[in-house]
């Protein structure tokens, strides 16, 4: 029982902070800007609004998407698994090195999908570095050309895992 419920508050501290993402790589990009993400309820007020302010750091060439892959987004590289569904994107290709992360779960073993990652990224050079879990949730970190990284870390609970793939590559590998 402690486990799952081990299990449970990871996959939800997994899907938070790429909601997290998703909301920090939308914010505007001009300076003192704000964007109104929404309200939520609140215990003292009823409701309250939540506005975010615009990133000191977010670049022109970042761009974040949710419920889909976000346009320019290097699918050659980091795929989408066939049968998950996208939660969230993003990609900045002005960064140096250029980032890409990517939130989609799926009905499916959390071992299928990181050899599905394996697989896939070993055959564009990547190698897999030792380790396959931090703490409950499994990770697996790949290297290429002692630069370019890459993140895959899935959450399973009730038969969907949650994955998520971080990735900082050459501007010319994100393409």
């Amino acid at each position: 029982m402690t486990v799952m419920r081990n299990l449970k508050a990871t996959g939800l501290a997994a899907l938070a902070a790429g909601a997290m993402l998703a909301v920090a790589a939308c914010t505007p990009s001009v300076p003192g800007a704000t964007a109104s993400s929404g309200s939520a309820p609140s215990p003292e007020s009823g409701s309250a609004s939540i506005t975010a302010s615009a990133s000191p750091t977010a670049s022109p060439g970042t761009s974040a998407t949710v419920g889909k892959i976000v346009e320019g987004f290097p699918a050659k590289l980091l795929p989408l698994i066939p049968g998950a569904t996208v939660i969230s994107s993003s990609f900045d290709k002005a960064a140096t090195p250029a980032t890409a992360a990517l939130v989609a779960s799926i009905p499916s073993p959390a071992a299928a999908v990181v050899d599905f990652y394996s697989q896939h990224l070993q055959a564009q050079g990547f190698k897999a570095v030792p380790g396959d879990a931090v703490g409950a949730v499994a990770s697996k970190d790949f290297v290429r050309n002692e630069t370019e990284t890459v993140n895959v870390a899935v959450v399973e609970a009730a038969g969907v895992a949650t994955f998520t793939i971080g990735a900082n590559v050459a501007a010319e590998s994100a393409k």
